[in-house]
């Protein structure tokens, strides 16, 4: 069941609520005193629930259940104080900037909290929403009410995180009970105190018996929104479901103004319709979240591994790129490989083509039963990532791209006939702005990827984006099957001088969030998406043969080297093409090195 449903509609409840209360105190029929004592009271008809699922609990949860409880009706005795004396459009959304942080600071203490990668820009967003409408508000907050706004916040973040501890290691059922009864003490105990006794009773008979009506109606009525907040945080983590709070102002925003006749103008209005968007930002974050976790990977999936191989590469590195290759086919035998059909290898002079070695290459994958995804295009692997021939470089901009096209063109006529070749990729992350490339527009890439379908309608066209800077989308949207790089390790370029490498701080969900988000705007969601490069090397500013072999050993180990897999296996994706197979066999056969290439050969060994 997902928590998140229950949780806003629980929030539109209680918002409706508090206008509801507002109107009552408004009128000072009900004072808060008297208030909060009914409100405590109203939790004894969780009794009626005990024949649903009552289990007997041990006594230290049911004492901490009833502090719960009792917490929770003296942070809503604060909070009605501050109601009575401000609006409540400016008293929600202050709690609902306050109470998710307190929450989730108690919860990381005492449960271990730890948010995901879209749960926790949900909760930004949800908490931020809420500040943006204090600080357009600029209402004095002096005779108390800010205090009050505070304990109320504390105490609601503290009887929430309790009420988790309740739920997990009783039941829901039995928590909830003696959190009521928790509740139902609290309020008996005020009436030992004869000056809130007192106005407990003036209140009472003050109050007129249409408002005591309307004052119980009200109460059972946020009863219900309760009672569903309690669920909500037996399902998930009681920040995620304090962070809803702000919910809560949606409805405000409306009823202030229907019924409580408040007017919203000027920047009053624009930071109103601001905050909305935020908070409905930050509930479709939440709803990516509670789906990362529905579609949490199974560890035990089949993975298909493969490995991407540059001639040009292996050859920078002073290997023989033959031996390399053939080592890779022979040794490592991985699962899929990924070849490229360098420009300015393959046509060095116009008009002139030499295939012999990609030839090679497809013949001896093939040989080893291995499938191919074949590479074509301008920006490629490898720096500087656009691989022009110089001839084609010194012709204007159309006449390149007619160059190019030719060149396209006869690289899939060669090998459409190969049954090595599975898929096509066409560039390599064309709308990152990475390498010394001209920038071309999405319309190019779309004429090279129609070109590929219209020579080879047989195969599918991979068309790729950054994992961790990329948007995705447009290059989702082109290709028949996405790819992503996954990078951990970089060396930025303007901050590197200044800091050195750097580990993007992303959890493995993080991709998943963003596939999700990703699928759901795009026309073809059940579309592959799959990691088509996965660091497996060192990123660093000069070309690696140019480290002594223990810096880059100490720069990207091979425990790192086997950590990064187990990430890339927690992000769920079935197909990985590693990256740095040539550095691998530098690593092996010129400084004896051989870790990394023993690991990349037991990964291949398991079969899919």
């Amino acid at each position: 069941m997902s928590w998140l449903p229950i949780a806003v509609i629980a929030q539109v409840i209680i918002g409706s609520s508090a206008v509801f209360d507002k109107i009552l105190l408004r009128r000072r029929s009900i004072e808060p005193w008297g208030y909060t004592f009914w409100f405590g009271m109203l939790g004894g008809v969780a009794v009626f629930l005990l024949p649903f699922g009552y289990h007997p609990a041990a006594l230290w949860v049911i004492l901490l259940a009833l502090a719960g409880g009792a917490i929770f009706v003296f942070s809503a005795f604060f909070a009605f104080k501050a109601l009575e004396k401000i609006e409540a459009s400016e008293t929600l959304p202050l709690m609902g900037a306050l109470s998710p942080v307190f929450t989730l600071v108690i919860a990381s203490w005492f449960l271990g909290a730890n948010l995901g990668f879209a749960d926790a820009i949900g909760f930004a967003l949800l908490t931020l929403s809420g500040l943006v409408l204090v600080i357009a508000e600029r209402r004095d907050f002096r005779r108390g009410v800010l205090g009050a706004i505070i304990l109320a916040a504390l105490l609601l973040a503290a009887s929430h995180v309790i009420s988790k501890i309740a739920f997990t290691e009783a039941s829901f059922i039995t928590g909830f009970f003696w959190i009521k009864m928790g509740g139902v003490l609290a309020s008996l105990a005020m009436l030992a105190a004869p000056r809130i006794r007192e106005r407990i009773r003036a209140s009472a008979t003050k109050t007129l018996p249409g408002r005591r009506l309307l004052y119980f109606a009200n109460r059972s009525y946020a009863g219900i929104g309760s009672i569903m907040v309690s669920v909500a945080i037996f399902l998930s983590e009681p920040a995620l479901v304090d962070s809803t709070q702000n919910v809560r102002y949606l409805v405000i925003f409306l009823l202030a103004g229907l019924v409580l006749a408040e007017r919203f103008r000027g920047k009053d209005l624009v930071a109103k319709i601001g905050a909305g968007i935020l908070i409905i930002a930050g509930l479709l974050f939440l709803a990516v979240g509670e789906r990362v976790r529905a579609t949490a990977p199974d560890p035990g999936r089949p993975i298909v591994w493969g490995v991407t191989f540059s001639q040009k590469f292996s050859r920078d590195l002073g290997l023989d790129w033959r031996e390399n290759y053939r080592a890779l086919v022979d040794d490592l035998r991985p699962r899929r490989l990924r070849l490229i059909a360098y420009w300015d290898e393959l046509e060095p002079r116009e008009g002139e083509y030499r295939f012999e070695d990609l030839d090679w290459q497809l013949d001896e994958a093939e040989r080893a039963g291995i499938p191919v995804l074949l590479a074509v295009g301008l920006k490629l692997p490898r720096w500087p990532e656009c691989h022009i021939p110089a001839w084609a470089a010194a012709q204007p901009s159309e006449a390149q791209e007619r160059e190019l096209f030719a060149y396209l063109g006869r690289v899939v006529e060669r090998y459409k006939g190969r049954s090595g070749v599975f898929a096509w990729q066409v560039e390599n992350e064309p709308f990152l702005a990475f390498g010394e490339c001209p920038t071309r527009p999405e319309e190019r890439i779309r004429e090279e990827v129609e070109l590929a379908h219209r020579l080879d309608p047989s195969r599918p066209v991979v068309v790729t984006d950054s994992g961790e800077i990329g948007l995705w989308h447009r290059a989702a949207r082109v290709g028949d099957i996405f790819g992503t790089t996954m990078y951990r390790k970089i060396y930025p370029r303007l901050l590197g001088p200044l800091i050195g490498t750097m580990q993007y701080p992303l959890p493995p969900d993080f991709f998943r969030a963003k596939e999700i988000m990703v699928r759901a705007l795009s026309p073809t969601p059940g579309k592959r998406f799959i990691v088509v490069e996965l660091q497996g090397e060192p990123w660093e500013p000069r070309p690696l043969r140019d480290y002594p072999p223990q810096e880059l050993v100490q720069a990207f180990s091979p425990e790192y080297f086997r950590e990064t897999i187990r990430y890339a296996e927690a992000t769920g994706f079935e197909e990985y093409y590693l990256w740095g197979v040539e550095w691998w066999y530098w690593m092996k056969e010129q400084h004896g090195v051989t870790e990394y290439w023993d690991t990349a050969r037991e990964l291949m060994r398991v079969t899919p």
